[in-house]
């Protein structure tokens, strides 16, 4: 018997792809030097990587690295969705990054390097089959973003988010891995294919239920699932904006197809649903609360998208339900978790963009003072802000945004949940508080600012009213990659609204 094994190098194409996009940044910063080749090498990479993505998902589903019928790579249509959304992301960070990168203290190599390595996490987390290979291809995912988070030097909020951001996923991934490990423990394999029918046919062992508390709750960090979310808002808005960007985004969605591989194909639905639909429950109204009370823009949104994540989260609350266990049902929420995903990072990448269009050059988020009337000196920009705020909040003409919660909405009812539904609605409604409140800011009329006195004992004299500029808003032209990238983003934001079925289609393959 031949123990060496056939590898399907079509298979892992992208992954081919994703790595040596990194390997080659690294040769074009160290042989040419120029900050233009090497970003333009990164980009080349990533557009690679997308379309090798679809090429082969197109094809069908294709296994490697098997033993038996289990197998840890498996590429199919929803890893190709995967992969594919993660090189736009990268893409869309890299067009955003530009300013930060010309002529400024980021070492440009590094930064595209460091990207491109977690893209290659993220293309293999989609196809992995196994836990080794989907907690390995998660940490190569997070471990770049520790060092890019802490990239503003000599700023102190950037060095505090780097170092929260590091310490929260250390005990996560720990918290993971000790869940893998008690699983194994239990069953004696690693398979999720395998892992499901051995944990439907295994003895009635505290082992497990701790196992799979530990393997949900370790991801919950990931996706920033409340309680578990406290490293998401200073994080954020720590990082560089193009970072705090990808973080809102590709992290994110990384942390949701994790999860999501492990609910779906190993972890009992019994034990998981109850756990899954408090988590949405919470997170969901936590993110809107607390959002409401944000000044900081960076903040509001890194808010934001925690309540986002109980939205995503939320169709796996039907498994808690018997209703809910049934295959068609499952299958539907399943595919309105993956697609949620997917019209949340495209909107939320439009937003980061359009702040990033608003800001100068390596300067954060600011607050939502320094955004007011910002639409009416920069009418375009505004109005992309403006319609990624509406898509978030779900509401028309943001379609991607409308047909999302539609998609979460359909799935709870079909499933029985009802009143999960409606925990949705109303925190709906609380979220159309800010989002609306950031979209008015934009086009409020200027306040003009008071200029300081000119001796002591006199008062500040307030000029007539003109086209104020708030104090750290970015006034000159917006650079063109940053251009180019708010441009994709809302167009395809725009795209997906009007053609959401495509989307749902992909993720319930």
């Amino acid at each position: 018997m031949s123990l060496v094994q056939s590898v399907d190098n079509v298979a892992l194409l992208p992954a081919y792809l994703a790595a040596g996009t990194a390997v080659l940044v690294l040769l074009a910063d160290l042989l040419v030097g120029r900050a233009g080749a090497t970003v333009a090498v990164a980009c080349v990479g990533v557009v690679a990587t997308g379309v090798g993505a679809v090429v082969v998902g197109a094809a069908g589903t294709r296994r490697t690295f098997c033993a038996g019928a289990d197998c840890s790579w498996v590429f199919d249509g929803r890893a190709a969705l995967v992969a594919g959304v993660f090189a736009l992301l990268t893409l869309g960070v890299l067009g955003l990054s530009g300013p930060l990168l010309r002529g400024g203290p980021t070492p440009v190599g590094e930064y595209c390097f460091l990207l491109a390595c977690s893209m290659t996490g993220g293309v293999v987390l989609g196809a992995a089959g196994d836990l080794i290979t989907l907690i390995v291809a998660l940490e190569t995912l997070t471990l770049p973003l520790y060092v890019l988070v802490g990239l503003r030097r000599g700023s102190l909020a950037s060095a505090e988010a780097a170092v929260t951001f590091f310490v929260v996923s250390v005990v996560a991934t720990t918290v993971t891995l000790l869940g893998a490990a008690l699983l194994y423990a239990a069953t004696g394999g690693l398979h999720l294919d395998r892992l499901g029918g051995l944990l439907a046919d295994a003895p009635d062992l505290p082992l497990i239920p701790v196992a799979v508390a530990l393997l949900v709750l370790g991801l919950a960090f990931k996706v920033a699932a409340v309680p578990f979310h406290a490293w998401a808002p200073a994080t954020y808005d720590g990082a560089p904006l193009p970072v705090a960007a990808y973080l809102s985004t590709a992290s994110k969605l990384g942390g949701v197809v994790a999860l999501l591989a492990v609910v779906q194909r190993a972890l009992p639905a019994e034990v998981t649903g109850p756990v899954l639909a408090l988590l949405a429950v919470l997170t969901m109204t936590v993110g809107n609360l607390v959002a409401l009370r944000q000044r900081r823009t960076v903040r509001l949104l890194a808010w934001s998208s925690v309540a986002q994540a109980g939205y995503i989260l939320a169709p796996l609350g039907v498994l808690a339900l018997a209703a809910g266990r049934v295959d068609d049902v499952r299958a539907g929420a399943y595919a309105a978790v993956v697609a949620y995903a997917v019209f949340f990072v495209v909107v939320e990448l439009a937003a980061f963009a359009a702040l990033v269009a608003l800001r100068p050059a390596g300067a954060d988020g600011g607050t939502l003072a320094d955004l007011r009337g910002v639409a009416r000196r920069r009418p375009w920009v505004g109005a992309a802000f403006a319609l990624a705020l509406v898509g978030l909040a779900g509401l028309p003409p943001g379609l991607a945004g409308l047909f999302a919660k539609v998609t979460v909405v359909r799935a709870l009812l079909d499933g029985g949940a009802g009143w999960l539904a409606l925990v949705v609605a109303l925190n709906a409604v609380i979220g159309l508080a800010y989002y609306l409140r950031i979209a008015a800011t934009l086009y409020a009329d200027p306040t003009p600012l008071p200029t300081a006195p000119t001796r002591p004992g006199e008062s500040a004299v307030t000029p007539p009213a003109g086209p104020a500029v708030a104090p750290g808003v970015g006034s000159g032209r917006v650079a063109w990659p940053v251009t180019v990238a708010l441009t994709g983003a809302t167009a395809l934001a725009v795209v997906i609204g009007f053609a959401p079925q495509w989307v749902l289609d992909l993720a319930s393959r």
